[in-house]
């Protein structure tokens, strides 16, 4: 099986880095030297493991994403540590956004857990509908802390009950709800303590490990992004083109002999060889790079699209027009999108900014911000703007098409970035609807 990667996320100091250093440590992934450097009054702060900035030693708080990796007997992982402050959310979906599965944790002791009507904490709803919002494929809740509450099987059952029903409202899937101890270690690794709070069920790590990779689009008609031109002129091959397109293939498989068509030129070729990450020929499939030849030189930059050919309608019998080919990936000016708004400065109608699709560069302005989305409630209701944090639909134009799909369709061509063009900081995370 792949690597999996997934992100730890929930609200401020529910526990985030101690639950991936309780990981760490617990699968022998942590060297003595580096244990011993996190020893604070005699004992181990497993938080530190992760937090490794001197900003966030001192403060005691995560502030950016680290990445830490670690592998048992069935598989390996790569964790993204999400920061839980409200003002972090854009490091947040930015390590969400390329995540097979996140663990949210829930702090049982800052919850009414007595109450079975309880209400879950604003940034637990926002990091898990953000998570529904990126498409990541596997949710699993993990209710952490219940060591220090009077009656733990009495907390758990009630939190389960509000995490279900606040799921079962947004429409996220939830692969599972764990109990936890991340400083005891409990339900983490190993069953330290069987039959607690009633669960009978697997192990967080027994969880993790059977978790699906996030499926990529291997039966769609090929999409390839252009990031590198490699030349080669001091060829002497006159059978094919003398340059190859390399990128990570988007959907489908490249291989020999497949009809292509470049965007936006609009030019056709069939490809004449490809190559994988080590310059072996043979097909690739999406989800990996690859280098890319065709039978003739067409004019390909960085940004461009190397997609499937136009397919041709069918053409009834007492029709006499042939219909014109149909692109699957046709290009779009006018976007309908999500955007998860990051900048300080708030989304407004009329603002202008660059726009990432793929490497791609477009200019994009914003129509209209159509309505902003409660976080508490989950209610769509009427706005005229987005501020920092906020997510919300609105729609775009942009000054050039792109090949867009809906991000549900696609996770690599329904997603852009939007930069602000004065400072040049990333504004916004746009998945189009």
């Amino acid at each position: 099986m792949d690597a999996l990667k997934f992100i730890t996320c929930g609200s401020v100091d529910d526990g985030k880095s101690t639950l991936i250093g309780r990981l760490l440590v617990d699968s022998k992934a942590v060297l003595q030297d580096h244990l011993a450097g996190v020893q604070r009054g005699g004992e181990t702060d497993l938080a530190l493991l992760t937090d490794g900035l001197s900003a966030e030693r001192e403060q005691g708080i995560t502030i950016d994403v680290a990445y830490r990796y670690f592998s048992t007997e069935e598989r390996k992982f790569i964790i993204g540590d999400a920061p839980g402050h409200e003002q972090y959310t854009r490091n947040m979906v930015t390590a969400a956004s390329s995540a097979d599965a996140a663990v949210v944790l829930v702090d049982a002791i800052k919850l009414d857990w007595a109450d079975a009507g309880l209400k879950l904490l604003p940034q637990t709803r926002r990091h898990s509908l953000l998570c529904k919002l990126l498409r990541v494929p596997s949710i699993v809740f993990a209710v952490n802390k219940l060591d220090a509450v009077a009656d733990a099987a009495l907390a758990f059952q009630n939190i389960s009950g509000a995490l279900n029903a606040f799921a079962a409202e947004a429409g996220i899937p939830v692969t599972a709800i764990v109990p936890v101890s991340a400083l005891k270690g409990w339900n983490v690794v190993d069953f330290t303590n069987p039959g607690w709070c009633g669960y009978e069920g697997p192990t967080l790590l027994q969880i993790l490990e059977k978790l699906p990779n996030t499926p990529t689009e291997v039966q769609a008609p090929v999409a390839l992004p252009v990031q590198w031109v490699e030349k080669q002129h001091d060829s002497h091959v006159t059978s094919q083109g003398r340059r190859v397109f390399w990128g990570r293939v988007a959907a489908g498989t490249f291989a020999p002999g497949t009809e292509v068509q470049v965007f936006p030129s609009g030019q056709k070729a069939v490809v004449a060889q490809v190559l994988d990450h080590a310059r072996r020929p043979g097909a690739v499939a999406a989800g990996r790079s690859a280098g890319v030849t065709l039978d003739r030189e067409v004019d390909v930059s960085r940004g461009d699209w190397i997609l499937a050919a136009p397919l041709a309608a069918a053409v009834a019998d007492d029709d006499f027009d042939s219909p014109a080919a149909v692109s699957p990936y046709p290009g779009q000016k006018e976007l309908s999108v999500t955007v998860a708004w990051m900048d300080d400065e708030p989304l407004v109608a009329g603002r202008v900014y660059w726009a990432l699709h793929g490497h791609r560069w477009v200019k994009a302005k914003v129509k209209r911000v159509v309505h902003k989305l409660e976080i508490n409630t989950l209610a769509e209701e009427a706005a005229t703007q987005l501020d920092p944090n906020a997510i919300g639909h609105v729609e775009l134009l942009l000054q050039e098409a792109v090949p867009a799909l809906s991000f549900q369709a696609s996770r690599l061509l329904g997603a852009l970035i939007l930069v602000d063009t004065a400072s040049h900081k990333t504004s916004g995370a746009v998945l189009v609807n």
